[in-house]
């Protein structure tokens, strides 16, 4: 099952943000079960780093990223999503709709968020990380 993870969940678990980081660090850990790939995006990095800078300075943050991408893949978030994001009439938040579109293009399963009301427009479905927990993990 592919897996795409939203910014939000990365940022759970670099800054250790509660209430969601146990659910957030119990989805990065599927990343050690081969049934599971897990995957983001570019732009969900930046975002991700950006904050993790604030709390723990650019060295750490640079750091704490390096050690994600030994564990998760990234998607293609170029011109393609770009263009379907932009052209959907639906999408109001072209950054969702990076999102979306590079997840959807990578074949993924679902998307992983703790914002669902993001991807209201979404066709993949789209689940809490404890919520994706409780369904799919026993």
């Amino acid at each position: 099952m592919r897996l795409f993870l939203d910014a939000n969940v990365l940022v759970s678990v670099l800054n250790k943000e509660y209430p969601i980081y146990p659910y957030t660090a119990r989805v990065l850990s599927l990343a050690d079960n081969k049934k599971y790939t897990l995957i983001t995006s570019s732009t969900c990095l930046a975002i991700a780093f950006y904050f993790a800078s604030k709390k723990h300075g650019e060295k750490e943050a640079k750091s704490k990223i390096s050690l994600l991408l030994e564990h998760i893949d990234v998607a293609d978030c170029g011109k393609k999503e770009a263009v379907l994001a932009a052209g959907n009439k639906k999408i109001h938040d072209f950054e969702d709709g990076l999102q979306y579109y590079a997840a959807k293009n990578s074949k993924c399963s679902c998307i992983i968020t703790s914002d669902l009301d993001d991807f209201y427009f979404s066709e993949l479905d789209v689940f809490e990380p404890e919520v994706f927990l409780r369904k799919y993990i026993k």
